[in-house]
């Protein structure tokens, strides 16, 4: 009989753990009847009770090597309370904190939790983290930010579409004086998220340590962060971006997007265009891990009044190395073709690759049903055989996914979202993943 490990964390956090559950699941009914936060006299605490149930059936119960990469089939459920704490803002500067943690409360088989993204795989225990701890400045043209917090930039983002979001340490400052544009600078030192950490996403480590490529390259890198500038603009139709990403002795990241939106009262539509690059830098171009390509994507959606949407996208990856060690890295997933759950990684490489999506949706409140849409996705890739290899050694020309996903909200701020995906990869068994993840905001 498999025992599960000693928890690692500490008496006082476990108690805190069991507090914040408690409090969780004694607000909802609270807030709700206030439909708001809860106001201290300008203090402001807010919260998200989650739970949701997860299966990854790789076809591989025991860990094949040979089998999806030796993925093991994997399930299980997971409450995970975040509880927050924010003041008033004092001449234009205010401060959050902000607990989280996610528990099985001991329900779940440990040897069916490998590939379950909640636990750190390694130490399989729940876990308690301060998650935001940060201090603010906001005015009608600046913004500064020192500390732990949910950032959303295109390629490095919170990513909250699991069981709980990534948080950064970082020190950043935006700048609104010009018409339409911001511009951005800042730092990001280090990362906890174990949806999309390359480390232990349970506590924070350096974004080095975070990131995806070999253990060596970490290693040599140290504790290194990443460097961003951007500038965005917007107004209302033409929305353009370029942001510059240094990731210090691991590799740089370009990202430029444009968007041409247009519509009426009926129909709107929307284009875009967009290059990603991401090449070696500083130690890592003297190792033996290679990074350098691009993607060049392009996409086209649109929704009716109807309740009708859609959404297609094309994507091309140029014949160089490094996919594996920097897609999806720190959850940054702006890309216009992939899956519902982003798992082409069981495919052997996408270097030389294509990408085909289209997707529609329905928003059902035409049918009497409020508050709820549903999404259907197929994702087709074109791999190249010379470079994408299955487990056994053989090549591999194709992966597609076809995904499901209901989302439904409720109460005001209550909302649960089923997503479902199916994926063949050539001369890998079939495979598929099951997402119920439902919560209520207060």
């Amino acid at each position: 009989m498999n025992q599960r490990p000693a928890l690692r964390f500490s008496y006082m956090a476990k108690t805190n753990m069991v507090f914040i559950s408690l409090i969780m699941a004694s607000v909802p009914a609270y807030a709700y009847d206030y439909a708001a936060a809860i106001d201290l006299s300008g203090f402001k605490v807010t919260g998200d009770g989650r739970a949701g149930w997860v299966s990854y059936d790789y076809g591989n119960p025991n860990g094949d090597p040979t089998i999806n990469k030796g993925h093991k089939d994997s399930e299980g459920f997971y409450v995970v309370p975040k509880l927050s704490l924010q003041t008033p803002s004092y001449w234009g500067f205010d401060a959050k904190i902000t607990g989280a943690g996610a528990t099985d409360f001991g329900l779940n088989d440990p040897a069916k939790e490998p590939r379950n993204f909640v636990f750190d795989p390694t130490e399989n225990e729940s876990f308690a983290i301060l998650q935001e701890l940060y201090v603010e400045y906001d005015d009608e043209h600046h913004n500064g930010l020192v500390g732990r917090k949910e950032i959303i930039t295109p390629m490095i983002d919170y990513d909250d579409w699991y069981m709980l979001g990534n948080s950064f340490a970082i020190a950043k400052y935006t700048n609104r004086s010009l018409d339409n544009t911001a511009l951005h600078i800042g730092y990001f030192y280090q990362m906890a998220g174990v949806w999309d950490s390359g480390a232990n996403g349970t506590e924070f480590n350096s974004m080095s340590k975070a990131s995806f490529v070999p253990q060596v390259n970490k290693d040599q890198a140290g504790d290194k962060g990443v460097y961003y500038a951007a500038a965005d603009y917007s107004d209302g139709r033409h929305h353009g971006q370029l942001w510059e990403y240094y990731a210090e002795d691991l590799y740089n990241m370009l990202f430029a997007q444009y968007d041409l939106t247009t519509g009426s009262k009926k129909y709107n539509e929307d284009f875009g265009l967009q290059f990603i690059n991401w090449s070696q830098v500083g130690k890592l171009e003297s190792s033996s891990t290679e990074i350098d390509y691009s993607l060049y994507s392009v996409k086209y959606d649109g929704n009716f009044e109807n309740g009708f949407s859609f959404a297609t996208g094309i994507s091309k990856y140029t014949d160089g190395p490094g996919q594996s060690a920097t897609l999806g890295a720190w959850g940054g997933y702006p890309y216009f073709a992939n899956g519902m759950i982003f798992r082409f990684f069981e495919a052997g490489s996408l270097q030389n690759a294509s990408s085909y999506k289209v997707q529609g949706a329905y928003n059902l409140k035409q049918a009497g049903f409020k508050n709820t849409t549903v999404k259907l996705r197929y994702t087709y890739y074109n791999l190249d055989p010379e470079y994408s290899y299955a487990s056994d050694g053989q090549p591999q020309d194709y992966m597609q996914l076809t995904g499901i996903q209901l989302s439904y909200s409720f109460m005001k701020t209550g909302y649960f979202t089923g997503t479902f995906e199916y994926s063949e990869v050539e001369n890998e068994k079939a495979s598929n993943a099951l997402r119920l993840i439902g919560g209520y905001k207060f």
